[in-house]
């Protein structure tokens, strides 16, 4: 079996990690075609995962089309020197296109309901099409299955992940006080498009907030102001989860991380533009707060009532119920692959 993989997004590196490695244990033959964005080809290294680089991201309407021109070129020539059985990808864009062109089956996962631009990109050429239970936006009818619980199931599962605090001290965790974790994102995504999150002032006000009471570290697509930088997140990629499992604290821009932070156990606020359904079935289950980007003087409240001792408990308890009625995804995943190769 031969399988072309599609990875555009660090998420994206996480969410197929393990079904993966089940099918290269197998024996099937792996090309990834990947993507210079975040820490995505970075982390492809650190799990050992061979790749190629496809595009490298664009920046803005104009550098994201011209850049969905050079990955569809270049995932074509991969596919035709390549010659896989099936094309799978975490949205899938470059993939469906070329899986339309070459007859080559293309199978996306994908949770953002939100992102109306992509969609509209994809669906209509996509081969089969995976979505999580809540997701509430269109899908092509007939070529789509609903798979059961969230996308962060498929790593963050506890088989898959085991948090180990040897790391987490290795890689910046302060085992003598209390950690808290930050995440703010680029805006530079196609779903992003027309949307913003905090000002510098904000973020500033933020951490200088979290700082009096914990050790601050901050994931940042974006450049930060100098009198940040010195809490940015400077541990080997693959080590981060293991220090934001050790904290107290996440709140962030970033749903997925929002996500992540709520399967490791962390109070979670997730602070952003988009509310996709898995966000909103997460929140339901009382295993993260989402908020709409209320301001900085409500935001800080939250954080506050966060903090508080008694805020993990819950939410440990709150993920071990959502958890005991949903199985470990990479298996999932790694049959849905190989019954499109078929």
């Amino acid at each position: 079996m031969r399988v072309l993989v599609d990875i555009v997004h660090p998420a994206d590196v996480l969410f197929f990690r393990h079904p993966l490695q089940r099918l290269m244990s197998e024996g099937a033959e792996v090309l990834i075609a990947s993507r210079e964005k975040d820490v995505a080809c970075d982390l492809l290294y650190e799990f050992g995962l061979p790749h190629r680089v496809a595009s490298r991201a664009g920046k803005g309407t104009f550098g994201l089309a011209r850049e969905l021109v050079l990955r569809d070129a270049a995932i074509f020539r991969m596919a035709r020197r390549f010659r896989p059985d099936a094309m799978v990808g975490f949205g899938g864009v470059a993939i469906a296109h070329v899986g339309k062109l070459t007859g080559i089956p293309s199978v996306s996962f994908y949770a953002a309901d939100t992102a109306n631009l992509q969609t509209r990109l994809t669906w209509p050429f996509i081969t089969k099409l995976y979505v999580p239970e809540p997701y509430a936006g269109p899908v092509p009818e007939g070529r789509t299955t609903r798979f059961p619980g969230v996308k962060e199931l498929s790593y963050f599962h506890p088989e898959n992940f085991v948090v180990d605090p040897d790391v987490a001290r290795r890689n910046g965790w302060d085992e003598t006080r209390g950690n808290v974790f930050i995440r703010t994102v680029g805006w530079g995504a196609n779903h992003d498009l027309g949307k913003s999150g905090w000002s510098d002032a904000d973020l500033a006000a933020l951490v200088e907030h979290l700082s009096k009471r914990a050790k601050v570290h901050i994931s940042s697509e974006r450049a930060l102001p100098p009198q940040l930088d010195q809490h940015l997140y400077r541990g080997d990629r693959s080590a981060l989860h293991h220090v934001m499992a050790q904290c107290r604290l996440y709140v962030g821009e970033s749903a997925t991380m929002a996500h992540e932070a709520a399967f490791l156990g962390v109070p979670a606020i997730y602070d952003g533009a988009d509310h996709p359904g898995t966000t909103r079935e997460l929140a339901a289950h009382g295993m993260l707060v989402a908020l709409r980007q209320p301001g900085i003087a409500p935001l800080l409240e939250t954080v506050e009532d966060m903090l508080g001792e008694q805020r993990r408990t819950p939410v440990m308890q709150a993920r071990d119920a959502y958890l005991a009625e949903r199985p470990n995804l990479a298996g999932y995943i790694a049959d849905a692959i190989r019954q499109a190769a078929l």
